[in-house]
C-alpha cells in the first residue's frame, strides 16, 4: 500500500521527523512518499532510510521539489 506526506515548506529536521513518525505506522512492505523542498532533505533522507533500516526505492526531481520512495522494512 502507497500513503503520502506533504512535506513542502518544512525545514530540517522536520521532514525526516515526520516521515519516521508516519513509517511506524506503516506495515512492512508499505511505501511512504514524500515531497520534500528542503535542500537539505538530500542528505537527511537516504540516512534516515539507511539509519531506520526501510529500502529508499527512488528520489526524483520535480522542479523545486524532490520526491522521495521509501518502502518500510
Amino acid at each position: 500500500m502507497e500513503h503520502e506526506l506533504d512535506a513542502l515548506g518544512l525545514l530540517c529536521p522536520l521532514p525526516v521527523l515526520k516521515a519516521r513518525k508516519r513509517m511506524q505506522a506503516l506495515r512492512a512492505g508499505d511505501r511512504l512518499r514524500v515531497v520534500t523542498d528542503d535542500p537539505a532533505a538530500v542528505i537527511d533522507m537516504p540516512h534516515f532510510c539507511n539509519e531506520a533500516g526501510h529500502m529508499l526505492l527512488s528520489s526524483e526531481e520535480d522542479g523545486d521539489a524532490m520526491i522521495w520512495l521509501i518502502e518500510k522494512r
